[in-house]
């Protein structure tokens, strides 16, 4: 280990964006001792965080896939989707978010791998989800850059506390705010606000059939 490395390994802390090359960015995700976490860098300064455990966190991501994949399968939209994968435009930047959508005819399926998606040679996801039980303040900030100038088209945070959904649909390098998907075109973010709102009283069945029969009279 170089030098500079270990004094980064050394004062490494998780949850904060750290300064490091891209060498030692890609080294440390490739250490066995980070492998539970997920790793982000952008312009010069690395992030790791760990996974959330909790009930909160799992829950949230859980209810907002639901909809996202009950709408598109639904509405006959082509959707894949993706949990925790990392992609990355080398020696640039690289992101993990928790979930990420390839949506509608065009795309093209990065291929069946354990490591990262080049987005130099592949497009970025259509929609990237992050569930913010901890970290709502970088979800909308520093990651929210890092989206928008990836070439997302849309970007959804949760705060788990709230059940609340801030969405930004992102052109040209720039994100707004917005009340309806543009990439999931109908879909109301004030319904994916009350999925999860209904997750604190009622079960997994229960949202499945009142997701189904919403989308199918809508």
């Amino acid at each position: 280990m170089s030098s500079s490395l270990a004094a980064v390994a050394e004062n490494l802390v998780t949850d904060t964006w750290v300064k490091a090359s891209w060498e030692e960015f890609v080294a440390l995700g490739n250490n066995p001792d980070w492998e539970k976490g997920k790793f982000f860098y952008h312009q010069g300064y690395m992030r790791i965080e760990m996974a959330a455990v909790g009930p909160l966190h799992s829950r949230q991501n859980s209810v907002t896939s639901r909809v996202a994949n009950f709408y598109a399968t639904l509405r006959n939209i082509r959707i894949v989707e993706l949990i925790n994968a990392s992609f990355r435009r080398t020696g640039v930047s690289e992101f993990q978010p928790d979930l990420s959508y390839y949506i509608g005819a065009d795309f093209r399926l990065p291929p069946r791998t354990n490591t990262p998606i080049d987005l130099n040679e592949f497009d970025p996801p259509a929609l990237v989800i992050e569930i913010s039980s901890t970290s709502l303040g970088d979800d909308l900030g520093r990651k929210r850059l890092i989206y928008e100038r990836a070439g997302v088209q849309e970007y959804w945070v949760v705060d788990a506390s709230l059940d609340d959904v801030i969405a930004f649909e992102i052109s040209q390098r720039r994100s707004g705010e917005i009340e309806e998907s543009s990439v999931l075109p109908g879909l109301g973010i004030a319904l994916v606000e009350e999925a999860l709102q209904r997750s604190q009283t009622q079960d997994d069945g229960e949202i499945n059939r009142w997701l189904i029969q919403t989308f199918s009279q809508s």
